[in-house]
């Protein structure tokens, strides 16, 4: 990407976030990638056009969503040419969807495409334990109604449990939520510096919204205008009187439901493409990807779990021959108040950029004037899949309506990974 042919970013759409359980109960992921692809569609002409690609991608979605790309595209009003494929890299999706599109389109395969995301939690696939699935397995290979029955000799009503989603990691057991607590031990962020944040975040996105900047960012959709996750009114005052909700015995426990993205349903996507063909049809280039990268940690043996994109920035920010405050703009992903506030403590850490990040001297501090401007999960809610084409869109139209500028993109993710990014208008 930053070797290849300038990647165009024109612009994105989205529908409203919405608390689980809520607008979209039940809608799914492919209803809601339609619709936002759809509004994506309608947007900037697309009807019958033939793109190079549609990449979409998911964290929880059901055998029959199927390849959820194409399945939506199909149904976008996009030409049934355009190809179609699904990703996955848990919080960090449509970021890698869209950093997949670009590098297509910087090395000349493709001209335009789409990349983006949907994710519900409120539509999660319930399935039955290993025991039972064998017995139905067996059953409908059953050539014979004696064999069919002959496969649930045995049966015991308890096989009947469900097995739903898990949300803890693999190798530890733990939450993210928990996780994030032992970071926020780790770094010494205090409770109160948390909840700052997140009011911060609620009165940001209140007053775009008010402004209207997301009047052509975010279309209505089963009766809902704006995030329904998003309190105007929330204060230090009210956020104080929330109880922990991972560390509930301790008493240090400093994330709350207040400090915390919740779980949320929703879609993402953004158009990206090559100069030219952004000046063939007409459309406006907003600004550009200029490179991205992905970085793992070893939480498993002691790292912070949401700890990757202090790594993948500097490695980024080398590459490129730039510094932490080289930008304009700060979107770094709120998956926990506390999270954000460890990333940001760490870059100032001498020891810590220098025994783990390998430099000569601390990243430093960013201006805070210039983080999340017009808020972020903490106040939209965080559709795991959704959320990187969100803060694409966002930024993306920020740097427009600033005349130009430079925007640092971080986003954490399950599996002890980060995925960030470089925009320049």
């Amino acid at each position: 990407m930053l070797h290849g042919r300038p990647v165009a970013v024109l612009g994105g759409v989205r529908i409203p976030f919405c608390r689980q359980n809520t607008a979209y109960a039940d809608v799914g992921n492919l209803g809601m990638s339609v619709r936002t692809l759809g509004a994506l569609v309608e947007k900037f002409g697309l009807h019958g056009q033939q793109l190079g690609e549609v990449a979409m991608g998911s964290v929880i979605k059901h055998p029959s969503d199927w390849n959820l790309g194409r399945e939506a595209a199909l149904s976008s009003g996009l030409s049934p040419l355009t190809p179609g494929i699904t990703l996955q890299r848990a919080c960090g999706t449509s970021l890698d969807a869209l950093i997949m599109i670009g590098n297509k389109i910087a090395t000349g395969q493709i001209e335009a495409g789409i990349g983006g995301g949907s994710d519900t939690t409120s539509d999660v696939p319930i399935v039955y334990g290993q025991k039972l699935r064998r017995r139905l397995l067996e059953a409908a290979r059953g050539k014979t109604t004696r064999d069919k029955i002959a496969a649930f000799k045995g049966f015991h009503f308890r096989e009947l449990k469900p097995e739903f989603p898990g949300v803890a990691e693999p190798r530890t057991g733990k939450s993210m939520g928990d996780h994030c607590e032992d970071m926020a031990k780790e770094w010494n962020i205090s409770r109160d510096s948390q909840d700052e944040l997140a009011v911060a975040s609620h009165h940001k996105l209140a007053a775009a919204y008010d402004r209207g900047f997301f009047d052509d960012l975010v279309v209505s959709f089963r009766g809902v205008a704006r995030d329904n996750i998003l309190r105007a009114d929330t204060s230090l005052e009210k956020l104080a009187t929330l109880k922990p909700a991972f560390d509930k015995t301790s008493g240090r426990g400093t994330l709350t439901a207040g400090n915390s993205t919740p779980l949320t349903d929703g879609a993402a996507a953004c158009l990206l493409s090559t100069d030219e063909w952004a000046a063939a049809h007409g459309h406006e280039v907003l600004c550009h990807m200029r490179d991205a990268q992905t970085a793992a940690v070893d939480f498993v043996h002691g790292e912070g779990l949401l700890m990757a994109p202090t790594v993948a920035v500097p490695e980024m920010l080398k590459r490129n021959g730039l510094t932490l405050q080289d930008f304009d703009l700060y979107e770094i992903h709120e998956a926990f108040a506390a999270q954000v506030l460890c990333t940001l403590r760490a870059w100032e850490s001498e020891d810590y950029c220098k025994t783990r990040l390998g430099l000569d001297a601390p990243l430093g501090k960013i201006d805070p004037a210039k983080l999340n401007i017009n808020g972020s999960s903490l106040a939209t809610g965080h559709p795991f899949a959704a959320t990187g084409a969100r803060i694409v869109a966002t930024a993306a139209k920020e740097l427009k309506e600033r005349g130009g500028g430079r925007c640092l993109v971080s986003i954490c993710t399950a599996g002890g990974m980060g995925v960030v990014a470089i925009l320049e208008r």
